[in-house]
């Protein structure tokens, strides 16, 4: 069964929304900036991708709304855009036991953070009862599906960096295995907050000593120095493709294939030679049947390490050759999104597709000689290309590569029709 992507809710650092998204990514909209006065995380951070501040009881109400993590507010709100993007109302348009939610993250550390603080300082009475269904990972997607009336298919993928694209996968699986017609999935990441980013900073994993923050990730760049912590959330109704056209929706693009592998080289460093990451990309191209001669674009995991930008143009290497495939990395604008990057970063493959536009690595100043690739640089590049390929890995070695196709009269970057 072929599964498509009919609806996207999404809300990163460069904007909120179908169009804004793809509009920023191909005019050079960056979402980064440094944290402003009263950001938790202003002594920690010299940039990140922030997004404004959001009342948590636009999505809940009473006591709850306390210690509503982030992550979930983020997570209900881009849900009710992706389906309201498809057209789609649970128990109108799809069968609410036919329906399944996935998403991953790595659940919501800064309400354990804050309540931790608060025992500290004021002793066993200051920990909410709620403090439990603040922090489980599985909490974006069950709150999703309380909202909505969902009674099928509900997990949460805690996969690092990788997590958002493996929901994406597994949403794929599910619907060609036809346990659901429809599945929502994605990814929600609200990391914004002084110990989570203390522990990067001391890693020495962050960009630093930028005098423009806008500028300060540089994905392939020789200047490089690491990434720019970003928060937010990107959720995609992916659909059975014959469920689609029953009720006369189009749909952006389809997933053709995915790829997914384990490194089992180290924790946190990803392997030298590549070899897992260019097995997982061999894997999504055998998935959509094709060879690496179609595929015309790839959006790279590309955070802006040392070690990760080159492993994975090794990789890239490995499977397409040196500079046979046009690259670039988005996360040069909207920052790392950790497992929610992946997911806003297919979006920006089915819209790159569907629109003919590949956007570019911007600030991609110098090219590193040890990355060579052929690098989309400066602006972006028309294409007529009919499979894209996006790339997330995370820490402990988690590979996931999504192939995607443009379909038939693909859906432009605009409201639902």
């Amino acid at each position: 069964m072929t599964a498509v992507i009919t609806g996207m809710g999404l809300f990163s650092p460069v904007g909120r929304g179908v169009a804004a998204t793809f509009d920023a990514l191909t005019t050079g909209k960056s979402g980064l900036a440094r944290p402003p006065e009263g950001h938790p995380a202003r002594e920690s951070l010299e940039v990140a991708g922030l997004l404004p501040p959001i009342d948590p009881r636009t999505v809940a109400s009473g006591p709850e709304t306390k210690v509503l993590d982030r992550i979930v507010v983020l997570a209900l709100l881009t849900a009710a855009d992706a389906l309201v993007d498809a057209g789609i109302e649970v128990g109108r348009d799809v069968d609410p036991a036919r329906i399944g939610v996935i998403v991953g993250g790595v659940g919501g550390m800064s309400t354990l953070e804050t309540q931790v603080v608060a025992r500290a300082a004021r002793g066993r009475a200051a920990v909410s009862p709620y403090l439990l269904t603040g922090i489980l990972p599985n909490m974006p997607s069950a709150r999703i599906a309380i909202a909505h009336g969902i009674r099928g298919y509900s997990s949460a993928v805690g996969t690092a960096c990788a997590s958002g694209a493996q929901s994406v996968a597994d949403a794929v699986r599910l619907i060609r295995a036809g346990e659901a017609d429809v599945v929502l999935c994605g990814a929600s990441e609200a990391p914004l907050f002084p110990t989570f980013a203390d522990t990067f900073g001391n890693a020495r994993a962050l960009a630093r000593g930028w005098d423009d923050p806008t500028r300060a990730s540089r994905p392939f760049d020789t200047r490089r120095n690491g990434f720019v912590l970003a928060e937010g959330a990107a959720l995609l109704v992916l659909e059975r493709a014959e469920h689609a056209a029953a009720r006369g929706a189009t749909a952006y693009a389809e997933v053709a294939g995915y790829g997914a592998t384990t490194d089992a080289y180290h924790p946190t460093a990803p392997r030298p030679d590549g070899a897992g990451a260019a097995e997982c990309m061999r894997r999504a191209l055998a998935g959509g049947g094709v060879s690496a001669g179609d595929v015309g674009y790839v959006n790279a995991h590309g955070t802006g390490t040392k070690l990760g930008d080159i492993a994975e143009t090794t990789a890239l290497a490995t499977v397409f050759g040196v500079g046979g495939v046009p690259v670039s990395s988005t996360k040069a604008l909207t920052g790392h999104l950790l497992g929610a990057s992946g997911v806003v970063e297919a979006a920006a493959c089915a819209l790159a597709l569907g629109a003919g536009l590949l956007p570019p690595t911007y600030h991609l100043d110098d090219p590193d000689p040890d990355c060579p690739a052929d690098h989309i640089r400066v602006e972006p590049r028309a294409t007529g290309t009919e499979f894209a390929l996006t790339n997330s890995f995370g820490f402990g070695g988690q590979n996931v590569s999504l192939l995607l196709r443009r379909t038939a009269g693909a859906r432009a970057a605009g409201p639902h029709r």
